[in-house]
């Protein structure tokens, strides 16, 4: 039986504009204490004010101008709002209720502002004491029969004097099981492109994009995930540089944009095209697309000198002559097979690489969360490296980061792999023995609490229970543990899947004053395009009993370790004192405290910006990697059963990372629900679907156990034939936990085989 839905018309206004303005209007009052939130917004990203808890894309520096975007406003009203969640919230509902009310409920409930114990007895959280709090996870660490059976992980809000010192006391306390955040979005992007040009992170600057002729936007909707980054298209949009997007599905943010600051685009309701250009590959089909235009500018440099770069290939880079024979071994068929486009549309794509000098890629999880991502993004480099698009003014790869300050977090030494220098740089700093063997990454970390091997889990942030994949076994791995440690603003899922035992440590948010002993304090974080830079909160905290994130892990480290060998206590009075002794660890700080005080902040530079590559030839390399025999959707088209779709998860514009802001989905047509799926037109005829009917969502996979989601709606909409997308964390039990990318571990969030089933 079908259910009805909605008629609504879609959705033709530009991205931004008075429907964001409106949206705005709309949080600022839900928050229940909207003065205050803007009064906090006008601070945003400003000089001598905070870092947006939000994206991690670079700041403006428009002198006079404000620098926050529609999801910005949602994330700092929500850390603005009146509402508590305390101990007397706690009494009212116990922990079996929590479980079954939805993630937007969980978010709304306000802000966190008590340490709060879950015995396993009694089934309330109850309030402690931070002391009290500390010494129950020391019980805990004491009983451990090694150090690797405790899991630290790290979500990308965490400041970089935070996520020192988080890894610092995992270190000496012996393990490097450092699982975040990163391994589940980005982490094919570092080890691709550390292989291939020797550092994990862009090469570009946000001067590069005024000067860039063209931006290639690879599997990325910035419209709901990056909303700053339109501004920065939009002036180079109306420059005259050439916008082309790739993406599967057509998103309003890369079609068109109307920037809420500018007087002439709000009062004539007009708005400034962003993608001159638009393909929409199958899911997984980009790296297929890049060889395609491999293959065309090779072929086209026999009749033409000028269409590669012969003397930056022969100076710089490695391993030539095997891509060219993998361009040449590689079938046009294969391509258009995979990438779901013409022939022609990827020439029209070469065309417009070649015709314009300076080129900049950038992309987010359309392009890393397949089986062959790291591969995939090892191509991206390599098409840039053909005509010379690294280390050029106006060039260059660009990894658009999600959480503020996740690729700092990894600057300072969250990794699972740490290098050798870095471990051998603690060592003599802090005269002890850093563990030398890899630690355990997110999918691997779950596995290891599956199997009782991991005992205890500690969250600097994050919310692992909605954010990770297979969320049944998540769950029953979190579930094993003798202990679950969330520091956390808000209440979240992972605070109700607990351990045996579980605590919550509120800690401060980004807006709010830090008061320690020294004064108040300021953090420092690292954006996309590796500026670190201040930020001070300017706010009131939520609750007298709040603690900054540094504080907790002090005092957690301090009560396990402590001061003989490191004095917590002290980095936690001064946090200028940390950041001196992450300049004397890492090289790249030099003068650390001396340079966080230009307005700005100051650049880390990148090694293959300068054209100087830190890989194992001294090189940028080639990688000569075949396409994959097979992508989900092409043993979809063979199987014997026609009904096999590629399914992706994605993000609702009401939506950062895990945290739901709201129930709609504005730019897709969504309203006041969250439970649909996005189909193509064909499939629902040939499933003999309609929209509105209600359906069952099954997992295809090899390790024969069954995997569902329920009562979801079919939306008819614009995507390619054979694929799917719908909102995580909902169909996050979808995905296996064996399903991870080669050589990286992040799960596959974007090629689900699956099929669906009328209800």
């Amino acid at each position: 039986m079908s259910k009805p839905i909605d008629n609504k018309p879609p959705y033709n206004a530009p991205a931004g504009g008075w429907g964001a303005l409106k949206s705005s209007v709309k949080h600022l009052i839900q928050s229940e204490n909207s003065a205050l939130a803007v009064k906090t917004l006008l601070r945003a990203n400003q000089p001598g004010g905070f870092d947006c808890p939000g994206c991690a894309w670079g700041d403006s520096g428009d002198a006079g101008k404000v620098d926050f975007c529609e999801n910005g406003v949602k994330a700092i009203a929500w850390e603005a709002t009146s509402k508590r969640v305390d101990a007397s919230f706690f009494k009212q509902y116990d922990i079996d209720e929590l479980k079954t009310w939805d993630d937007h409920s969980l978010e709304k409930s306000g802000r966190l502002t008590q340490p709060m114990f879950y015995d396993g007895v009694n089934k309330y959280y109850q309030a402690v004491s931070w002391q009290q709090a500390f010494n129950i996870i020391n019980g805990h660490i004491s009983a451990l029969d090694s150090p690797d059976e405790a899991l630290f992980y790290t979500s990308g809000r965490a400041s970089n004097e935070a996520a020192y010192l988080y890894q610092l006391f995992g270190r000496v306390f012996g393990t490097n099981n450092f699982p975040d955040c990163s391994n589940m979005c980005h982490e094919a992007s570092g080890v691709g492109m550390t292989r291939s040009i020797g550092v994990g992170k862009g090469t570009v600057t946000m001067d590069d994009f005024s000067k860039a002729d063209a931006i290639f936007i690879f599997g990325q909707n910035p419209g709901t995930n990056h909303p700053r980054m339109l501004g920065t298209l939009r002036k180079a949009s109306k420059r005259g540089a050439k916008i082309v997007a790739i993406n599967t599905l057509k998103e309003q943010g890369l079609k068109k944009f109307a920037d809420p600051q500018s007087p002439k685009e709000m009062i004539l309701f007009s708005s400034t095209t962003i993608s001159q250009y638009y393909f929409t590959p199958k899911l997984g089909g980009d790296m297929a697309i890049l060889r395609g235009m491999a293959k065309s500018l090779l072929a086209r440099s026999e009749t033409d000198d000028s269409v590669l770069d012969m003397p930056f290939i022969e100076q710089h880079c490695h391993n030539f002559e095997a891509y060219k024979d993998a361009i040449t071994s590689t079938k046009w068929a294969q391509i258009i097979r995979q990438s779901g486009l013409s022939r022609s549309e990827i020439e029209k794509m070469s065309d417009l690489y070649v015709h314009s000098n300076k080129v900049i890629f950038t992309w987010a999880m359309g392009i890393t969360q397949h089986k062959h991502s790291v591969a995939m993004i090892q191509e991206l480099l390599n098409v840039l490296m053909l005509r010379g698009n690294i280390g050029k003014p106006g060039a260059g790869a660009c990894p658009v980061r999600g959480h503020s300050n996740v690729q700092g977090n990894r600057t300072v030494g969250i990794n699972e792999h740490p290098s050798q220098d870095f471990l051998d740089a603690l060592a003599q700093r802090y005269h002890f023995t850093p563990p030398q063997h890899s630690g355990l990454n997110t999918v691997d970390s779950i596995t290891a609490m599956l199997d009782k091997k991991a005992k205890i889990f500690i969250a600097l942030g994050g919310n692992f229970a909605a954010a990770t994949p297979d969320t049944m076994q998540t769950y029953q791995a979190l579930s094993h543990c003798e202990l679950t440690v969330n520091i956390s603003t808000k209440l979240n899922r992972s605070h109700v899947m607990t351990g045996k035992q579980s605590l919550i440590l509120p800690c401060l948010g980004r807006t709010e004053i830090d008061q320690q002993v020294s004064g108040a304090q300021h953090i420092t974080v690292e954006d996309s395009m590796s500026m670190v830079h201040r930020s001070a909160g300017q706010n009131k905290p939520a609750g007298a009993d709040l603690r900054s994130e540094v504080a907790i892990v002090a005092g957690i480290a301090q009560t396990v370790l402590g001061n003989e060998l490191i004095n917590w206590s002290a980095l936690k009075d001064d946090y200028s004192r940390i950041r001196d002794e992450i300049e004397a660890v890492i090289p790249s700080f030099t003068d650390y405290n001396q340079q966080i005080k230009k307005e700005r902040g100051f650049y880390l530079q990148n090694s293959a910006a300068i054209r100087a590559w830190n890989t194992s030839t001294n090189k940028a390399n080639f990688s000569a990697a075949a396409l994959p025999e097979m992508l989900v959707h092409e043993i979809a088209a063979s199987s014997p059963s026609a009904d096999v779709l590629t399914l992706q998860t994605l993000r609702s514009h009401d939506q950062y990372n895990t945290s739901i802001y709201g129930m709609d989905d504005r730019y897709r047509g969504i309203f006041n629900e969250r439970r649909v799926v996005f189909v193509n037109q064909d499939d629902m005829k040939r499933l003999n679907l309609l929209a509105g009917d209600i359906v069952t969502i099954h997992s295809i996979s090899t390790d024969n156990i069954k995997r569902s989601v329920t009562d979801f709606k079919i939306v008819q909409y614009d995507i390619p034939a054979g694929c799917l997308a719908a909102y995580y964390p909902e169909t996050n039990p979808l995905v296996p936990l064996n399903s991870v990318a080669t050589d990286c571990g992040t799960p596959t969030y974007k090629s689900i085989a699956v099929r669906l089933v009328k209800q």
